[in-house]
């Protein structure tokens, strides 16, 4: 490399394919995956649906969708293979729309979800007769 040339993070010189950044980023557990998800339609960079093989530049937008969460990404770094959490998190940053729209649903779900109580493991032979007897198999 020469005095004036620069790197991306994560080692990457020029555009890498779309599911190969998914995965280096460790927004999919593996490359298959990501790749799935990217001709399943849940992949979009800027605004369109794409192929496993498009190239990705510093600067496209991605709309990612995992389940029930949608995330709006921003490429601030290229990388071809998978690093450490921390510089992973560096190549890309989440819209602050997005941010928030994650956050309501995360905090939608605690609320819905009343938390229902423990089970009591095997009822005893008394809960039991109590049970048929509401059921009306009195002995």
């Amino acid at each position: 490399m020469g005095a004036h040339a620069t790197r991306q993070p994560g080692g990457a010189d020029g555009p890498v394919r779309v599911d190969r950044w998914l995965w280096a980023a460790r927004l999919f557990r593996t490359r298959s995956l990501a790749a799935e998800a990217v001709k399943g339609g849940l992949v979009e960079v800027n605004g369109q649906r794409v192929k496993p093989a498009r190239e990705l530049r510093v600067g496209d937008e991605l709309r990612v969708t995992r389940g029930q969460v949608r995330l709006e990404l921003v490429v601030r770094g290229l990388s071809a293979r998978r690093g450490p959490a921390a510089e992973a998190a560096r190549l890309y940053e989440e819209t602050e729309a997005s941010r928030a729209a994650r956050e309501r649903l995360a905090a939608e779900r605690r609320l819905a979800a009343a938390p229902a109580p423990p089970p009591g493991g095997r009822p005893t032979k008394r809960d039991r007769r109590r049970f048929e007897a509401l059921r009306g198999r009195a002995r």
